[in-house]
């Protein structure tokens, strides 16, 4: 066939036909999905930034009962992605998964603007002062119903937009390959500009000016981007699935493997069967190498079996079983950072924040300082320390992405270092001028939180990042969409455990009378005490992630096309293959 100058990884345009390189992807089909990334977390952040402060003033739920429902609601957001990048992996593909689930995801905007806007739909208070609305009303349970729908949508946009951006570049194209490695640095710079709109600009709007209008400019925006999407249709390059679910493949392995288990493996890889490479060319799937790990798993490729798995179907289940290992490692720091929109913001509402004679900070506004962290700190990042590394290093990324993630894990617990020093200084202050009640204003000033939501900016450009790069680039082949979901069920069941752990630590606390350590009354509580054990929590589970990272084995493939000079052997794309961690203690 004529090569007119098309992809080399198989893409193909939306009705299946091949793509001309240079008239699509890179940076020119990614402009609009970075778009709507955007508007997408705008209009998140914009409801998730300032939902407790909702719940507790509108709905006057309890402060327990509010950070439970607004942590369970959050971990929904990022689980529902498993679903979503199941259908995209084995049925749908990413693009008509996105575009079945952004419409789901409006119709929850809408919704959930209505709800607050119009008095039909808004929760009507009838309870007496000091007491709590019944949450069983049915405006209450149409505010949760719209807040669901919005979940259920993300499902299949989180984790097919990003994944179907990282598409646009060809893996086997050195110049794209390369432009590939600044992907997920700006894909979240994008992520950041709507976080940073969210928690600057609509959460005043939300508490000074009205509900209906903070979340209709998202709403409005949402669909906005949405439009902006499908222009870019012309543009966009799509991957051809070659194979059956990866997860079937990998049942198949385990249980290849288990009915092995009477035979003997020895570290000799000409005893395990593979298919023949030339049978890969034809086929373009990518030929995995074997590798050391999970040595049980080889079973179930011994040639004196009876049929056997291949090298490349155990060496994709042992992808999937490492990045679950790593993957648990994640859900500690993620619960650090269910703080932000919860804790954070209860503990903020205490302090004084007032500027001026009256203008007042909404306490879920110095999240924006995370977002200005992030967006001062992500240039710094790809223009100075990644090329500053590679000369040290001679990796293409200047560092591991094991080691990006444990530095950004490691950052963590600074956080709550900060964290707990700033509430004992609280507590010093509540008890130097006699404050008990929960309405009366801590003279501190609220920049005194400044510091924790700095350093969570900051660790998030290694481990927020870090995390979606290393399972899209770790995922086997096929799988992307549904390994980017250990990114984003990681952040689920972080804001499960927070919602879990606050829940256990006020009954445990407030057994035989005791005071809780999260009560309604933050001025007559020990948030210092609960802080700590976040604290204890977050270095052990960075302990667990240094012996974990020191055994991992990166994704080692072999090339799936013929190179212009006859050669099929291509090294690892990014220069993490066949590279341990074991000195990445000795490195952060």
């Amino acid at each position: 066939m004529e090569n007119r100058g098309y992809t080399q990884d198989g893409s193909v345009d939306l009705r299946g036909r091949p793509v001309v390189a240079a008239e699509t992807g890179r940076w020119k089909a990614c402009g609009f999905l970075v778009g709507y990334e955007a508007f997408e977390r705008m209009a998140f952040y914009g409801v998730a930034a300032n939902l407790v402060v909702y719940l507790t003033t509108e709905l006057q739920e309890a402060t327990v009962s509010s950070v439970r429902n607004v942590t369970t609601w959050s971990g929904s957001v990022w689980m529902t992605p498993i679903i979503g990048a199941y259908i995209a992996d084995t049925y749908l593909g990413r693009f008509w998964t996105f575009t079945i689930s952004s419409l789901i995801y409006v119709l929850g905007m809408v919704l959930l603007t209505a709800a607050v806007s119009f008095k039909p739909f808004h929760p009507k208070c009838t309870a007496t002062s000091g007491s709590l609305c019944p949450t069983s009303s049915k405006e209450v349970a149409f505010f949760y119903i719209s807040l669901y729908i919005m979940a259920i949508g993300a499902g299949g946009t989180k984790p097919n937009i990003s994944t179907f951006g990282a598409d646009q570049f060809d893996d086997y194209d050195p110049y794209e390959r390369k432009l590939k490695t600044s992907f997920f640095n700006w894909w979240m710079f994008s992520s950041f500009i709507g976080g940073l709109m969210a928690t600057l600009g609509l959460v005043y709007v939300q508490e000074n000016v009205g509900w209906g209008l903070g979340y209709g400019i998202p709403t409005a925006g949402l669909m906005l981007s949405l439009l902006l999407f499908y222009i870019g249709t012309p543009f966009y390059r799509h991957k051809v699935k070659k194979a059956e679910s990866p997860m079937k493949e990998i049942s198949k392995v385990i249980k290849t493997a288990l009915e092995n288990r009477q035979y003997k493996v020895s570290g000799d890889s000409k005893v395990l069967y593979e298919l023949e490479r030339q049978q890969y060319l034809t086929t373009a799937k990518r030929q995995l190498q074997h590798s050391s790990s999970f040595k049980f798993l080889d079973k179930a490729a011994l040639k004196e079996s009876t049929n056997p798995c291949t090298v490349t179907e155990v060496e994709t289940t042992k992808l999937f079983l490492g990045m679950f290992l790593v993957w648990l490692t994640t859900i500690v720091p993620t619960t650090i950072f269910a703080q932000v929109n919860t804790l954070f913001v209860k503990q903020g509402t205490t302090l004084e924040r007032t500027i001026g004679h009256s203008f007042q900070i909404p306490a879920a506004s110095l999240g924006s300082f995370i977002t200005i962290s992030m967006l001062i700190s992500v240039p710094i990042y790809d223009k100075y320390f990644v090329p500053f590394m590679r000369r040290r290093t001679g990796n293409p990324r200047g560092i591991t992405l094991l080691q990006r993630l444990g530095i950004g894990f490691f950052s963590v617990i600074f956080v709550m270092i900060v964290a707990y020093f700033v509430e004992l200084k609280r507590m010093h202050v509540i008890t130097r001028y006699g404050i008990k009640g929960p309405k009366e204003t801590v003279p501190m000033s609220i920049f005194w939180l400044l510091p924790q939501y700095v350093l969570l900016g900051v660790g998030d450009v290694f481990s927020a990042i870090g995390l979606l790069e290393f399972f899209y680039e770790q995922s086997p082949e096929g799988m992307q969409s549904l390994g980017t979901t250990f990114f984003t069920s990681g952040i689920g069941i972080g804001n499960f455990m927070n919602s879990l752990l606050v829940t256990a630590v006020d009954k445990i606390t407030r057994r035989g009378g005791g005071k809780s350590w999260i009560g309604d009354n933050l001025n007559d509580s020990h948030l210092d005490y609960y802080y700590a054990f976040l604290l204890v929590l977050v270095s052990v589970n960075f302990g667990a992630f240094i012996w974990i990272s020191k055994r991992y084995k990166y994704k080692s493939e072999v090339a799936v096309g013929v190179a212009e000079n006859g050669a099929v052997q291509m090294e690892d794309k990014f220069g993490d293959a066949h590279r341990n961690d074991s000195y990445l203690g000795e490195k952060l």
